[in-house]
């Protein structure tokens, strides 16, 4: 593994799914989905490379490419070797840059552009060792796995101590889908239209959740979701701003037995230790693009295990379905050792312009075999999609600014 990394290629991909309203919700009315994409190219005769990419809705992606560029020279010039012998190190590294710190710290795009970098080093990973990347984490021992985790201010919820005993604990360790979701956090009484209709068509045995994608406020999240609960829902996704730690605990003590769920924009491990550790939440869907990369969602995994807090990762936009199939294996091969309450988002939109794209049978995704993290994008997708010349992109429309 001495082989050198000697380039990091980005791409700014946007796919118009604005023209279909795909991906659109109360809060988001018009997404393109999009990819801030970086290939890290090495010295290899024989083209190895690493993928990662961090996910976006359209204008702004371009900023997001500008980070992971900013960020891009922490691993350029090092040896796969190098890398690999301290990910705890190089996680450290990008999020502790003395200058580019200042835009974040550790949340926004330096952050999302942190999880593209350090998730193409660990696809990188995870095809020099021929397994695809769930594998390559479950085949580490707890003391390596643990070794990745940055501890800084999460000891007093979940500390290297604990986090080991969660992993060695796990060493010894119905066909079709069965949970829907639905939009909610427009007009209340069409969303009770919706939602009835839903429930009517599935019956009472199969689970249904709501997602609010942050469109109310605490007391109006309580007030629709006490309307809503008619339907039986399982869960209530994003009731708020996901920054408000306090008022999802009130919602989620106002609302129950209806669960709380949230996660897609919880910026990093300290926010989640905070939902976690007050009781804020009964669902933690991280995400693989807005936490920093495998390092922090390692993280984040064990903070839920050591709470009794399901994972349920995030996906849906471009590439993360990709990601989250890995996490929720290894959160049940080397974690929870269990299904119970777990589910694993997954929209079939997209998947066609990866390498390794997911595959879902009878409801259940099916485990990854290709080496890597499944992130690669196909060069003709990567062509017929970049912005803001590529004719899959505008097709002789004007282009957006």
């Amino acid at each position: 593994m001495s082989t050198r990394i000697v380039r990091a290629v980005t791409y700014d991909v946007r796919f118009p799914t604005s023209r279909s309203g795909a991906g659109s919700d109360a809060m988001n009315p018009d997404p393109d989905y999009s990819a801030a994409y970086v290939t890290l190219e090495t010295d290899d005769p024989g083209g190895l490379a690493g993928h990662g990419l961090t996910f976006t809705i359209g204008r702004g992606n371009e900023i997001c490419v500008a980070a992971i560029e900013a960020l891009a020279p922490h691993v350029v010039g090092s040896t796969i070797d190098e890398l690999v012998a301290d990910l705890g190190g190089l996680w450290r590294r990008l999020v502790t840059d003395s200058q580019l710190r200042w835009l974040g710290p550790e949340k926004g795009v330096v952050h999302l552009a942190t999880a593209a970098i350090t998730n193409a080093v660990w696809d990188l990973y995870a095809r020099v060792a021929q397994k695809p990347l769930w594998k390559l984490l479950v085949d580490l021992s707890p003391e390596e796995l643990v070794a990745c985790i940055d501890f800084r201010y999460i000891e007093d919820a979940l500390t290297q101590e604990e986090a080991l005993a969660i992993l060695r604990r796990s060493e010894a360790v119905a066909a079709g889908f069965t949970h829907l979701k639905v939009k909610v956090g427009g007009d209340l009484e069409s969303d009770l239209r919706r939602v009835r209709l839903v429930r009517d068509a599935i019956g009472p045995e199969y689970r249904l959740s709501l997602d609010a994608n942050q469109a109310w406020g605490v007391e109006q999240a309580i007030e629709a979701i006490g309307r809503l609960s008619e339907v039986d829902p399982w869960w209530i996704e994003e009731p708020t701003s996901p920054d408000d730690v306090l008022g999802h605990k009130r919602i989620r003590d106002a609302v129950a037995p209806v669960r709380v769920a949230t996660g897609e924009h919880v910026q990093n491990r300290v926010v989640f230790k905070q939902l976690l550790q007050l009781g804020a939440i009964d669902a933690c869907q991280l995400d693989c693009c807005r936490l920093g990369g495998v390092n922090e969602v390692l993280a984040v995994v064990l903070l839920a295990a050591k709470f009794g807090v399901p994972v349920c990762p995030h996906a849906g936009g471009v590439g993360l379905c990709e990601y989250a199939q890995h996490v929720s294996m290894f959160d049940f091969v080397s974690v929870s050792a269990s299904l119970d309450d777990r589910v694993c988002e997954f929209v079939d939109h997209l998947h066609e312009h990866f390498v390794d794209p997911v595959r879902v049978v009878d409801g259940r995704y099916l485990a990854p075999t290709a080496p890597g993290y499944s992130i690669e994008i196909r060069p003709e997708s990567l062509a017929e999609f970049a912005f803001p010349d590529g004719p899959g992109w505008w097709q002789g429309e004007e282009v957006p600014a």
